[in-house]
């Protein structure tokens, strides 16, 4: 099979004829269809993430079909399309498995970065950690849903009961929670890199009422925000638009060091917090949820060889939603 190989030695992936994985005990073989290229695939690549499996397949946005079944999996079927997200594995014995926190787990795998992903021709995976996958939607629509659409769901649920919510970074994560957020009747302000007047326009297509650069002030007190761009300076400029009691959820695994601010901007019982990995149940409750929002994610589809130019793209700000690789 073909596979894009990151070794460590530099942040390019190399293409390279690969034996094709047989699956163990509880694993699924899956004919990959497409690979959401996400901002965590860039963090592995750019030596952010420290201590990756290498050599190693990037990509944990996988949609495709199972191909073959190893011993004990009994709930999928050859054929069917599934889904598989970050969360590869869990030890289900450490207090957190236990207390139904599997996304914090002490011995977890995860797809793309501790195990194989998907930016190749065929992936294995345990049955437990794949979702079943509608057929209504195509497989490059639905790839991004696998993590940009997870992780932007559980930090819109750590967000609370918000009738007015700031996001911060508008790309793949930000673009499908407007439109779930919208769905339930919540209002919108994107807040987007100063002057990407593209961005701003692509969020109030998408609903957002307001849309400015994230140097601007909120026109109105915000009841949650969330921040998806990995810059820490938007932490104390996100504590000042939100109201009392308000959250500031910072959804992205990587993010860098947040500027010291007041302790008054802090204070009245607001509060950070930060979005680690996914649950199952998250899974459970989203994949329902996008489809009675119908949801749409945008998208710019790339051959499977031109990873690299998908992730300089993404590095550099030229996309409006989310790069997929199309295999």
């Amino acid at each position: 099979m073909r596979g894009m190989v990151f070794d460590g030695d530099s942040p390019r992936l190399e293409l390279r004829d690969l034996s094709v994985p047989t699956p163990a005990m509880g694993q699924v073989r899956i004919a990959i269809e497409a690979c959401g290229v996400c901002r965590t695939d860039l963090h592995i690549v750019d030596g952010d993430l420290t201590a990756p499996q290498l050599p190693l397949i990037p990509g944990h946005e996988i949609v495709g079909r199972v191909d073959e079944i190893g011993s004990d999996v009994e709930d999928l079927a050859p054929g069917q399309r599934v889904g598989v997200p970050w969360l590869g594995h869990t030890c289900g014995s450490c207090p957190y498995c236990r207390s139904g926190r599997e996304n914090l787990c002490d011995a977890p795998g995860f797809t793309g970065y501790t195990v194989n992903g998907g930016y190749a021709e065929y992936c294995v995976a345990d049955a437990d950690f794949v979702f079943p996958l509608s057929e209504k939607m195509d497989a490059v629509s639905l790839a991004p849903l696998l993590c940009a659409g997870l992780i932007g769901y559980r930090s819109y649920r750590l967000a609370g009961q918000v009738e007015t919510l700031g996001i911060y970074g508008f790309g793949a994560a930000a673009h499908v929670l407007c439109q779930i957020a919208r769905h339930q009747g919540v209002e919108i302000h994107a807040f987007t890199r100063d002057g990407d007047d593209a961005a701003q326009k692509f969020a109030r297509t998408l609903g957002a009422v307001w849309a400015g650069g994230s140097s601007e002030p909120s026109p109105a007190p915000l009841d949650a925000a969330i921040i998806f761009a990995p810059v820490g300076g938007l932490v104390p400029a996100s504590l000042k638009a939100v109201r009392k009691g308000g959250r500031v959820i910072c959804g992205g695994i990587h993010m860098s060091d947040i500027p010291s601010f007041p302790y008054a901007d802090l204070w009245e019982e607001r509060s950070i917090m930060s979005v680690a990995n996914l649950t199952r149940q998250d899974g459970r409750e989203f994949f329902p949820l996008a489809e009675a929002a119908g949801v749409e994610a945008e998208t710019r589809p790339y051959p499977l060889e031109k990873a690299n130019e998908a992730l300089d793209d993404l590095r550099n700000g030229r996309l409006q939603g989310a790069a997929v690789l199309e295999i």
